[in-house]
């Protein structure tokens, strides 16, 4: 099995967080549509196995026309084989979900919708340059139910400065009371090249300590625990049966192909990376020009890959299959790291699995290049 990812490189205004590759300007959407239609059509070849996922990712997807999304949605079955009842997910702002958007998008095949919630605290909103406020989040939440979405992810940022525990609590259990089939939620990042992270260089944005951020993410997983959402991943949780079947192909290393701007695809042997620039994407796809960077990975990098994605998911890493796949035996080359690790209570091992604990998620990638090989 395989996956789709589409990246629309188009929003409204820039969120002060974010630094993901897109732009305001709009006038080259028809255009920019055209060359994802020419890129599908000209990787034809890239996947060899059966699609059943399809993700639209961005910048912001449901900004756009949803006659442009079907195109892609169209071009994508017409090329290459796809399970009968794909996931298809759409990422969407609330200012864009009305009623007949998300009428109009059930009736193109999209199933799954991931609305970017964030908060409820309508300041915390305008401080982060998000033009949707908490009465608008919850409509488009309705209006998605409304028009029969019975799939629905929403997310939620913790750690957000000089907001404290209670309103991110309060935040997180107006989202719960909504009944989403799923969750995900991410610590605030202070990227270098946005606003926040100018802001930061002048010492006039101070991010919250880690141990209060920490704090703010073993809450969530317990609240959301008892709440019935099962966490699979450091920063996903779904309730039985609606866990991500596109991410989750990620972490299971399933080949993808990703188009659009900035987009990037792995077909276990290698990934490629598209160039990020809007106007030199559509450029290289009208003249048929090389469009992407491509890197060929070593038996090295395959096996830091397993680990790196093994310690960010509950199912951990199956230390037999890394064994058999790489002739890797991690734990008696790291026993006493492991041991240590699990004395602290980061990592459970349990039939042959290595289980990141909720403690150990705050530090995955951190373990996880204790555990890394070199060259």
């Amino acid at each position: 099995m395989a996956s789709i990812y589409v990246h629309i490189p188009f929003c409204r205004q820039a969120c002060h967080y974010c630094d993901f590759h897109f732009s305001t300007n709009l006038k080259p959407v028809d255009r920019m549509i055209d060359a994802i239609l020419t890129e599908l059509t000209r990787r034809r070849e890239y996947l060899n196995e059966t699609i059943e996922t399809i993700y639209f990712g961005g910048g912001t997807p449901s900004l756009i026309r949803t006659f442009h999304l079907e195109k892609i949605v169209n071009r994508a079955a017409s090329l290459f084989p796809t399970t009968k009842n794909p996931e298809i997910t759409l990422e969407a702002n609330p200012e864009d979900l009305s009623i007949e958007k998300c009428s109009e998008l059930k009736s193109i095949g999209i199933n799954r919708l991931s609305i970017g919630i964030q908060t409820f605290d309508d300041n915390r909103l305008k401080w982060m340059n998000r033009i949707h406020d908490a009465k608008q989040a919850v409509c488009a939440f309705e209006n998605a139910r409304r028009a029969g979405f019975d799939n629905i992810t929403m997310d939620l940022m913790y750690a957000l400065p000089d907001s404290g525990h209670l309103p991110f609590r309060r935040s997180l259990e107006k989202l719960i009371s909504l009944n989403p089939e799923h969750i995900s939620l991410y610590g605030l990042a202070i990227e270098e090249r946005t606003v926040f992270g100018k802001l930061k260089k002048k010492r006039r944005l101070l991010e919250v300590p880690e141990k209060q951020a920490a704090e703010q993410y073993l809450n969530a997983i317990s609240i959301l625990s008892d709440h019935g959402y099962l966490q699979y991943e450091v920063a996903n949780f779904g309730k039985q049966g609606f866990h991500s079947r596109h991410n989750t192909a990620y972490w299971e290393h399933k080949p993808y192909l990703g188009v659009g701007p900035g987009a990037h695809s792995y077909n276990r042997h290698s990934r490629s990376f598209n160039i990020k620039n809007n106007a030199k994407y559509i450029k290289k796809m009208q003249s048929r020009e090389v469009f992407f960077k491509e890197e060929h990975l070593t038996r090295v990098q395959q096996l830091n890959e397993r680990i790196l994605t093994g310690l960010r998911t509950t199912k951990g890493i199956n230390l037999q299959c890394l064994n058999k796949e790489f002739d890797v035996d991690l734990v008696c080359l790291y026993e006493e790291f492991i041991n240590l690790l699990s004395n602290q209570g980061l990592v459970t091992m349990k039939n042959g699995m290595l289980k990141p604990n909720p403690k150990g998620f705050l530090i995955a990638d951190e373990i996880a290049l204790q555990l890394f090989f070199h060259e």
